[in-house]
């Protein structure tokens, strides 16, 4: 079982036998059964429903493989890697179950909900997504969640708009977080096809097409109390949450900045010119030791911070680093990609134009490059600089 040609350093070599046979069996069904599916359904902006009975029947998140034992942390990361390589949308999908929504269940339910929840969702019998940003909020949500909740005797009564939710067509919960009278943050299990709900898929994306991103609105939406997160009452609760969750994309930047330099690697060793594979030229190897460079720091990065969160190291500048580093490592890759992938580089067909434009979407989702920038310099210097004063 070797490493990728990404993986210079072998991290892969760190997990143990039975969590590498997984990931060895993961890739060679994405590359056979998911693979050859993508340009088409990139190009097209749907999504490919037939690949999902071969993620969910793998039970990626307890594999029967391990015989019950729980996988560790870096297994897990390594699974956005694999999934990211082939397909940056593919894994923002799958993650949006394994990260997003059981992160938030297993951080902010109750110890009751996440007993009984937590099962359900590694075996996608319970699906969800995460709905935090709006409209008008995305950088400042802390403060500024206008999605509104109120209690009406067993319910609470949701009102309020939700955007850029992805894969919410086909969940079956929407993790609504939403502000009560007294100003404190809730979160909600709220039924997909409740009444009150309304979703509208976002249009005209350039970045992840694949994915299907949506507009919710909530419209007197009632929601039984027992669907409500009981370990969420403050935004810091889902800060919480989102210092867990932050890890999941710098693995998926990686990942797909492993997929752009492979794709890139294969084109230049069979494209000839000048009576030679491009590969053989000196500038095309320099771009080519560039992108192997930027993959291996961004790998050496993740496995680093996920080793600190396997110690129970969870800092809000660990993981905000580790997605500020690899999202730019992942920008600067794939334009190296395109670059020595010449005209080609902007067709589907070399493998590296879909990298190229979904990186955008990386570099800012779940956080922007400035935000995760101020996480890290409030750490190191003790200022927080988010808000400035008003020029007089």
């Amino acid at each position: 079982m070797t490493a990728l040609p990404a993986d210079l350093y072998d991290a892969f070599s760190l997990l143990p036998e039975d969590e590498r046979a997984v990931l060895v069996e993961l890739r060679g069904m994405l590359e056979r059964d998911v693979a050859p599916l993508l340009d088409e359904h990139w190009e097209s902006g749907t999504f490919p429903d037939a690949i999902i009975e071969p993620l969910v029947s793998r039970r990626l998140m307890d594999p029967p493989t391990l015989a019950g034992r729980e996988p560790s942390e870096l297994y897990a990361g390594m699974r956005n890697l694999e999934l990211a390589r082939v397909d940056a949308s593919v894994a923002t999908f799958y993650n949006a179950q394994s990260g997003l929504f059981r992160t938030t269940i297993l951080r902010g339910g109750s110890p009751e909900q996440a007993a009984a929840w937590d099962p359900l969702v590694r075996s996608f019998d319970l699906t969800g997504v995460f709905a935090l940003t709006e409209p008008d909020h995305g950088s400042d949500i802390a403060r500024g969640i206008a999605t509104t909740c109120r209690r009406d005797r067993d319910a609470w009564v949701l009102d309020g708009r939700k955007r850029w939710i992805g894969g919410a067509s086909h969940a079956q919960r929407l993790v609504v977080f939403a502000r009560d009278d007294s100003g404190a943050v809730r979160a909600f299990l709220v039924d997909r096809e409740a009444t009150g709900v309304t979703l509208t898929k976002i249009q005209r994306k350039t970045s992840l097409r694949i994915m299907q991103n949506f507009d919710i609105e909530l419209d007197g939406v009632r929601v039984a109390d027992e669907w409500r997160l009981g370990g969420i009452s403050s935004f810091a609760d889902v800060a919480d949450c989102l210092r867990a969750m932050r890890s999941d994309v710098a693995w998926i930047a990686t990942g797909a900045a492993a997929g752009a330099y492979e794709s890139a690697l294969r084109y230049t060793l069979a494209r000839e010119q000048f009576g030679q594979p491009i590969a053989g030229f000196q500038l095309v190897q320099e771009r080519l030791a560039r992108m192997l460079g930027l993959v291996t720091a961004s790998v050496s990065l993740v496995v680093r911070l996920t080793q600190q969160q396997t110690r129970g190291v969870y800092r809000d500048e660990d993981s905000a680093l580790a997605k500020m580093v690899t999202s730019a490592n992942l920008r600067e890759t794939v334009a190296l990609a395109r670059e020595v992938c010449g005209g080609n580089g902007i067709t589907l067909d070399t493998g590296v134009a879909r990298f190229h434009a979904d990186a955008e979407a990386i570099y800012s989702y779940e956080g922007t490059h400035d935000i995760n920038s101020l996480i890290v310099g409030r750490a190191v210097t003790g200022i927080g600089a988010f808000v400035r004063s008003s020029p007089r």
